[in-house]
């Protein structure tokens, strides 16, 4: 989307920036299916699973992390609490009726076949049977459309990711919604050099590629993403540290997932002034906004657009760009993006 000139004063609405920005067509590109499980959703399924049911109070205790490393044992606890494929079409659902609450039009998410595999807790077959239930209850609902990303967990080895990505390419057939791959969990455990071959091999299959870095590790982590063909990359948090970095991203306007509130609370940003947004946009890169995991870091998509208006002054009509570029950065086909993104330039003039 071209860059408008108009000043930091300049506002294409007299309504506050809240109501205007959760009507702005939008879409979420880094969002975790079993991160977006809210307190009272695993309220809801502890009631059916569990002989002695979580008191909100208690399922709210289960969100308590002190840094990256018991995040991610947090997180493990909330999937923990998903005992049936049933349990899968329940958040999915919610999910997307979340999101559409926020004004988001598509969503990217990611969905952890990883965790699946290395606990065998579950049949992934029936999980992702689940999932789709989820979705076209959800879509047909909330008017918010919605594509799989398929994620492996990084330190848990080389051969689980390559039975997760082949497990991917299989998927895609018998669900579209299946568009690609991506790789979190520890980075420093699993450098994303190590999945140079699984990458090639997944796209070869026709899959798209994501992968997180530079969240909690330095630019060298953001440049072998680029190296093994990574299309998006997640967080991209310490590319600031590498002006060489900088400028081949801006070059090749590789879009950046975001995520400002959950670099926050993990502590992989130290203070709210020191996240790179602003400078990124302001340097040409293609920053698109997301929330992550929303109830584990307390703040949704929309909460995450209006601090970037509020803190870091990104006037409204800059903000209509940064939805544009979610858009534009989504693995939608042409005519689906071409509608949505004529639905943002219209949006409130």
């Amino acid at each position: 989307m071209a860059r408008r000139t108009n000043s930091a004063q300049d506002s294409p609405t007299q309504l506050d920036p809240l109501t205007w920005l959760r009507g702005l067509p939008k879409a979420e590109l880094h969002l975790h299916l079993e991160g977006s499980i809210t307190p009272e959703t695993l309220v809801e399924l502890s009631r059916t699973n569990d002989a002695a049911p979580l008191s909100l109070e208690a399922a709210k205790q289960v969100y308590s992390y002190a840094d990256f490393p018991s995040f991610l044992m947090s997180f493990k606890a909330v999937t923990e609490r998903l005992h049936t494929p049933a349990d899968y079409e329940t958040i999915t659902y919610a999910m997307l009726r979340d999101l559409a609450a926020q004004g988001v039009r598509h969503a990217e998410a990611y969905i952890s076949i990883g965790i699946l595999y290395h606990f065998a807790r579950l049949d992934v077959d029936e999980v992702m049977a689940a999932i789709e239930r989820g979705r076209v209850r959800g879509e047909k609902d909330f008017g918010v459309s919605l594509l799989w990303i398929i994620d492996a967990v990084r330190h848990f080895g080389i051969e689980e990711c390559e039975r997760v990505f082949r497990k991917a390419a299989e998927l895609q057939h018998q669900y579209p919604s299946v568009v690609g791959i991506g790789i979190g969990g520890d980075e420093a455990r699993g450098p994303a050099q190590e999945f140079r071959e699984l990458y090639a091999e997944a796209k070869d299959a026709g899959l798209h590629l994501t992968c997180h870095a530079g969240e909690s590790t330095g630019p060298q982590s953001i440049w072998a993403a680029l190296n093994i063909g990574a299309e998006r990359i997640g967080h991209a948090l310490t590319a600031e540290q590498d002006p060489d970095l900088i400028e081949v991203l801006a070059q090749r306007q590789i879009p950046l997932e975001l995520n400002i509130t959950s670099n926050l609370r993990t502590g992989c940003c130290p203070a709210l002034p020191e996240h790179p947004v602003r400078r990124y946009f302001d340097e040409g890169l293609m920053v698109t906004l997301n929330s992550d995991d929303p109830p584990f870091f307390g703040a949704n998509l929309l909460d995450e657009y209006l601090l970037s208006h509020t803190q870091f002054e990104f006037t409204l009509d800059q903000l209509r760009e940064v939805a544009a570029n979610s858009i534009e950065a989504s693995f939608l086909k042409p005519e689906r993006k071409l509608a949505l993104l004529g639905e943002i330039e219209r949006y409130g003039w």
